[in-house]
């Protein structure tokens, strides 16, 4: 995977661990917007995928957590449903 530099966000988790993601996408669900970040640091070939809330004020934005399980349930199924099935993994069980 190509990293753009532009699209590099340092988060910190829980522990103050500072993470490299990149911006992967921004999806839009009940009127909110989700933004989908992929560890950049990482030689994983499943990378984790990090969902947060995403807003804009002005010209600054704002990547928070999302502390209700509910929303999070919520938006993680809609982002699910989005994907396509990979024909690939049919072919392999036939």
């Amino acid at each position: 995977m190509a990293i753009n530099e532009e699209n590099i966000i340092e988060i910190t988790d829980d522990d103050g661990t500072v993470i490299k993601c990149e911006l992967y996408d921004i999806i839009e669900f009940e009127g909110k917007q989700y933004a989908l970040l992929i560890e950049a640091d990482t030689e994983d070939e499943d990378p984790e995928v990090v969902l947060m809330r995403y807003t804009e004020e002005g010209e600054e934005v704002f990547f928070e957590t999302i502390d209700d399980d509910d929303e999070f349930d919520k938006v993680q199924e809609y982002i699910e449903s989005l994907e396509p099935i990979d024909e690939d993994e049919e072919d392999i069980e036939e």
